[in-house]
């Protein structure tokens, strides 16, 4: 189900042990990956200081774009559970500047409100 949840939009938990070491790079000094999810070949990954959303680009995926939201920059969010006959659960992010919200999808096997708690964690400080 998890190629299928992938090509439908889905996103899913990953390791965080697992991106670390790629991710080193792009992250501040005392700055953790607390979450991170995985998108079909894009990720978005939470840490203690911002969300980095990461965009592989062109077939094979080298050209790389990594966005950053710093938690002060978002302005309120909401969630959507999955329910009885609806297979998904839903993000959205608002932030400062844009009247648009960032929407993610997730499988029913991630806990929505684990994420929405990462989240508030760090928008609320």
């Amino acid at each position: 189900m998890g190629i299928f949840d992938g090509l439908m939009g889905n996103a899913s938990e990953i390791s965080v042990v697992d991106i670390q070491r790629d991710f080193d790079k792009i992250l501040a000094q005392n700055e953790r990956i607390e979450k991170a999810y995985k998108l079909i070949r894009d990720l978005f990954i939470f840490t203690n200081k911002r969300l980095v959303l990461v965009d592989k680009q062109g077939l094979t995926g080298k050209k790389v774009e990594y966005h950053s939201i710093p938690y002060k920059s978002i302005t309120h969010f909401s969630i959507e559970t999955a329910g009885n006959f609806d297979l998904d659960a839903e993000l959205k992010i608002w932030i400062s500047g844009n009247a648009l919200p960032l929407q993610k999808q997730f499988n029913k096997s991630l806990n929505i409100y684990e994420l929405q708690s990462v989240l508030a964690e760090y928008v609320l400080k």
